[in-house]
């Protein structure tokens, strides 16, 4: 027997040393993916490299989505506007940076990079050079209108003697189902409020209505003019000049747009690099470039400045019942995110920043409820980004001050459900089904049959209730009459210069704006520190970051056509899966607005 417990005892402390030394080798090696300190050479060169995306937030994502877009070779978070920012202003004042460089093609995930986040970067970079006085060269071989946006007023602006540059102005497509359904048998019956509430059309139609047209129309023309007027200022032109442009040649090749006043000069990349070698003071032939990447800059460790606390809280994605996805704002965990802030007496204010096209309308009113409770005892500033409508707008109304920015997409004040069928399609293969219930009303959400006219008429009920709640909390929010918000609601979207004009919206700036905001009205001003906007990346999304690769600094790769058809179809996919609200009805945007 004391052989047996000896043995047995031998065994559970080799298993231990073994265990133990396992767990050594595995801190050891995720410790080494940890980023060595930032060194910046004296003189370097702070490259900007575009070909990413600028999403308001790094979100927390489930092990298993990472994993996934790892393997899709979507590993890579983004760079957050604000980190973006902040990294800009500082490297302004830095003296080992010598110089900007801004290269590569804006692209978008989810609601990232939208007009409003690429204002407030393209201010940063004006800022940058202004108060620096050091030299922004910016380069490209095609330049669409996002990076031609945020780099028009760069010092020296560059394009490839092959390239060219898209000005074609503003376009929306809409996508259109409702052939497809009634080929198909899928019949899909709706309840809404508001005369331009239009996002059961795509299902239902296969064009615009007049209505949804018209409201297009109006934000496109608006963002567009946003667009002309600074892109005109920039380059010492008219505006009217651009419109000519846009109207009659659309794409130019870069000698044209150097010929237009649009870029400075014609350049091969060897050039550009010479140039940015000289900036460093180094000769053409030097092997070498002291340079460092946005990215890696803005990682270096800061000071906190301040005692007291300003928590961002962002609300970046569609609202959808429940915990929420990646790349989703849910109810109970984001309402929870906001209570915590609310008891934490650290925390002198909150900055809620809205980039969302709305969704569930449940979840919606239970994050308002937290807004609400929170103002109560300190105070709420929200920030509008690229949207902030419907249900966007439904957890921004109780404010204390709304900031956005003249090109956000807000408003949309309206509500609608939809309720699908596929009994026709179903039945077209053989497929029936029969049943038995208790009550006239029962299992109203049944896909399939066609709803009653007693169940379309208690939906419409419940919209209509739902629309005069949104009615109610928006006019008591703003201190609105609530007939005057009714006039403006209607499920009509508006851009933020609009919605300043209709007191939808308190002033037009940035998050920073809105932060100096909230640090006024908590009377911390000169002693605050702000949360990041996003926690460091844990050392399994390092590996996951890693295994998805990165870009060169010159990569230009483009998307082609089937990749748009592709990512437009997605992208409905992923809004039917987003509409979850357990009453099946839903404060959204009208439409996926996806510019080009």
């Amino acid at each position: 027997m004391k052989d047996f417990f000896r043995s047995m005892f031998a065994s559970m402390v080799a298993m231990a040393l073994f265990t133990g030394a396992g767990l050594v080798l595995l801190i050891g090696g995720l410790a080494a993916l940890a980023p060595a300190k930032v060194v910046v050479a004296p003189r370097s060169v702070l490259v900007l490299n575009l070909a990413t995306h600028f999403p308001d937030s790094i979100q927390d994502q489930e092990p298993a989505a990472l994993v996934q877009k790892a393997m899709q070779g979507q590993g890579e978070d983004g760079l957050p506007v604000r980190a973006v920012v902040q990294a800009l202003d500082r490297a302004a004042a830095d003296k080992a940076i010598s110089a900007l460089y801004l290269t590569g093609n804006v692209g978008s995930q989810g609601y990232s990079s939208g007009p409003a986040a690429l204002k407030e970067i393209r201010e940063a970079i004006q800022r940058f050079r202004k108060t620096s006085g050091k030299p922004v060269i910016a380069y490209n071989h095609a330049w669409s209108k996002r990076e031609y946006y945020l780099c028009a007023g760069a010092t020296r602006l560059y394009g490839n003697p092959a390239g060219e540059m898209d000005l074609t102005g503003l376009s929306a497509e809409p996508m259109f189902f409702g052939g497809a359904f009634k080929k198909y048998g899928v019949e899909v019956q709706v309840t809404r409020v508001g005369r331009y509430k239009s996002a059961v059309e795509p299902y239902l139609l296969d064009r615009m209505s007049d209505a949804s047209r018209e409201q297009m129309e109006s934000l496109l023309g608006d963002l567009w003019n946003e667009w002309k007027v600074a892109v005109a200022a920039d380059r010492k032109l008219a505006p009217e000049a651009l419109q000519a442009v846009a109207d009659e040649q659309g794409f130019l090749t870069c000698p044209e747009a150097v010929k237009a006043g649009l870029l400075d000069k014609l350049a091969s990349p060897d050039e550009v690099l010479g140039e940015l070698k000289a900036l460093a003071g180094r000769k053409a032939d030097d092997p070498d470039l002291p340079q460092v990447d946005l990215g890696t800059y803005l990682k270096q460790p800061q000071d906190v400045q301040g005692r007291n606390r300003i928590a961002v809280a962002y609300a970046e994605g569609d609202i959808v019942d429940g915990r929420g996805q990646d790349g989703q704002v849910g109810g109970d965990t984001f309402s929870r995110e906001l209570r915590r802030l609310r008891l934490d007496k650290h925390v002198k204010a909150i900055v809620l920043r809205v980039n969302s096209p709305g969704g569930s309308a449940l979840a919606s009113d239970l994050i308002q409820r937290e807004v609400i409770l929170a103002r109560k005892d300190k105070p709420v500033v929200v920030s509008m980004g690229y949207l902030a409508a419907s249900g966007g707008y439904w957890i921004s109304a109780y404010g204390d001050r709304i900031f956005a920015e003249p090109n956000t997409i807000t408003g949309s004040i309206g509500v609608f459900g939809m309720l699908p069928n596929v009994q026709k399609l179903a039945n077209e293969h053989g497929i029936t089904w029969d049943r038995v219930q208790t009550a006239k009303l029962a299992n109203p959400m049944t896909i399939t049959r066609p709803k009653t006219d007693a169940e379309l008429a208690r939906v419409q009920a419940i919209v209509d209730g739902i629309y005069g709640h949104f009615l109610d909390k928006v006019a008591e929010g703003r201190k609105l009459k609530r007939d005057e918000v009714d006039g403006i609601a209607q499920g009509r979207v508006w851009s933020g210069r609009q919605a300043l004009k209709l007191g939808l919206v308190d002033e037009l700036g940035g998050l920073e704006d809105a932060i100096r905001h909230a640090a006024k009205l908590a009377k911390i001003e000169g002693d605050y520190h702000v949360d990041s906007p996003g926690e460091p990346r844990s050392a399994l999304e390092k590996l996951l970051k890693l295994v998805g690769g990165d870009k060169a600094p010159f990569s230009h790769a483009q998307a082609g056509p089937a990749d748009a058809v592709r990512l437009d179809l997605q992208r409905a996919l992923g809004t039917l899966q987003a509409l979850n609200d357990p009453q099946g009805v839903y404060a959204r945007l009208p439409f996926d607005l996806s510019l080009r």
